[in-house]
This record gives C-alpha cells, sequence and structure tokens, in this order.
C-alpha cells in the first residue's frame, strides 16, 4: 500500500474539462486562487476563451486553455498537453443533460455515455499508469475527482440517459478508489443536486416537458447552490481523503433512506414525481 498523501495544490498542474462555465469554471477560479496551473478545457471556443481571458486577467499565465473533446483519448491526451508539467490532478466535470423519458433517441444514449462515462474513463486511462509509477517512487501521486450527480446516487427524474449516466460515472469512481485509492490516487466524487448554472435554466425552460419535469424535481428537493460551493466542497473533500463529497446536506438523508428501503423510496419518488406532474 502506498499513501501519497493529499494532493498539494500550491505549484499542482490542474486539468479540468467543461471549464467554459458553470461548475467548471468554478473549479478553476478555485484551483488558481489556492495556486495551482489550471488548463481549462471545453468544447465551445467562444465561451471557454472569454472565461480563459478573464481568468489570464487575475492569474496571468497560470491560465491554459484547450478547445476539444475530452471523451476521446485523443482528446484527452491534447488536453494534457496544453499543462506545463505531469498532471497532478484532473477534473472530471463536462457532461451534458440531453435525452427524455423513453422518447430519448440512440444519439442522445451515446452523446450521454460519451460525455459523462467515457470521458472520465479517458481521463483515467491516460494518467493513472503515471500516478502509480509516481507514487511508487515515492511521489505524490495523482487526483482524480468526478463530478457527477445526487442523480447518481438517487435518480433523475424526466431523463433516463442523464440518471443511468452518472450511476455509471460513480460507478467508475467508485471502481477507480477501490483499485487505485491505496496506491497513490486520490478519487472523490462530488454529487450535488441544483447548482445554479446554464444547464440548470435551460431544463427549466425547455420545451420537453420531462426536462422541465427533471429540473422542477432538482429544485423542489433542496435550494440550488452557486458552482463555487460544489467545488469548495469537493477540494475539502479531497484535502481530507474523503471519496464522497455532498454539497446539499439532504443527498445524505435521501440516499439512506434509499439504502434502508428501496421500495418505499421508490413509492415516495412516484409520489413526488406525481405532485411535480400536477
Amino acid at each position: 500500500m502506498v499513501d501519497a498523501g493529499p494532493v498539494e495544490l500550491e505549484g499542482a498542474n490542474a486539468v479540468v474539462t467543461g471549464a467554459a462555465g458553470g461548475i467548471g469554471a468554478a473549479f478553476a477560479r478555485v484551483l488558481l486562487e489556492r495556486g495551482a496551473h489550471v488548463v481549462l478545457g471545453d468544447l465551445d471556443e467562444e465561451r471557454l476563451t472569454a472565461t480563459a481571458d478573464g481568468l489570464r486577467g487575475e492569474f496571468g499565465d497560470r491560465v491554459r486553455q484547450r478547445v476539444g473533446d475530452s471523451s476521446t483519448d485523443l482528446g484527452v491526451t491534447e488536453l494534457l498537453a496544453v499543462a506545463p508539467g505531469p498532471v497532478d490532478l484532473f477534473v472530471a466535470n463536462a457532461g451534458v443533460f440531453r435525452g427524455f423519458g423513453l422518447e430519448a433517441t440512440d444519439q442522445d444514449w451515446a452523446l450521454s455515455w460519451e460525455v459523462n462515462v467515457l470521458a472520465h474513463v479517458a481521463a483515467a486511462r491516460a494518467l493513472v499508469p503515471g500516478w502509480l509509477a509516481s507514487a511508487a517512487a515515492g511521489g505524490a501521486g495523482g487526483a482524480f475527482v468526478s463530478v457527477a450527480s445526487a442523480a447518481g446516487l438517487l435518480t433523475q427524474l424526466g431523463s433516463p440517459t442523464y440518471s443511468a449516466t452518472k450511476h455509471a460515472a460513480l460507478g467508475f469512481a467508485e471502481w477507480l478508489a477501490a483499485t487505485y485509492g491505496d496506491q497513490g490516487v486520490q478519487v472523490t466524487a462530488v454529487c450535488p443536486m441544483g447548482v445554479r448554472t446554464a444547464m440548470l435554466e435551460e431544463g427549466e425552460t425547455s420545451e420537453q416537458p420531462d426536462a422541465r419535469l427533471g429540473m422542477r424535481s432538482v429544485v423542489s428537493a433542496g435550494e440550488p447552490i452557486d458552482a463555487r460551493e460544489v467545488a469548495e466542497v469537493a477540494l475539502a473533500a479531497l484535502a481530507s481523503g474523503r471519496f464522497l463529497a455532498l454539497p446539499h446536506p439532504e443527498v445524505d438523508r435521501m440516499q439512506q433512506q434509499k439504502a434502508a428501503d428501496r421500495d418505499r423510496w421508490i413509492t415516495g419518488m412516484q409520489r413526488f414525481r406525481t405532485s411535480l406532474e400536477s
């Protein structure tokens, strides 16, 4: 067993995907404030450039950016290459909320799987071998933050694609922790409910009834929080060696109720869904 200790953020090289806005941009800012060098990755070049330029005005050349698809091995390789040195911390944040009800198309399922799950796999495949070698040689190893969702612990009304893929993302993070967590690879999964981001706003105003149902369920179950709070709670969990980070404390109660009596919990979710639909 290798105990590499918590990652030191001062001077660390970090990569954040989905960093053009929302939770990803918040992670980038908090990491920069704590002294890290940060590479911001996203597919949206215009928004990414605006976010990176704003941060660069405050933090100078510790800010770098790369437009690309983090769900592919090539995209991850190109993203990591922008860092000024070996990457110490990877924040797998890019995600999509797409595909509603049984009408979700094969394309909805494929995109959700690629972005919400396979992007995490591609990053781990690229980084974990180097982190293991570093820790075995007495180095710091590395840290992987999976931005999952409370949907991965509970469910997501309205969207089977989001619910299933966030369960899968959390499951992959658990596997990483169980397999490599005692060999110098720290893993933390952060599972928020509603966060004040563009994704939440788009869901609330969507023409899709199931999309609106999904977002109503999120904001009804707990007060939406700022994206920065998600980043701070996740990094606090990482620093203390905890796997699960829950920015909404009520999610812990909900998951315990689910585990104690799943049938009763499902019945409660049915009632909750009916109340939202009416």
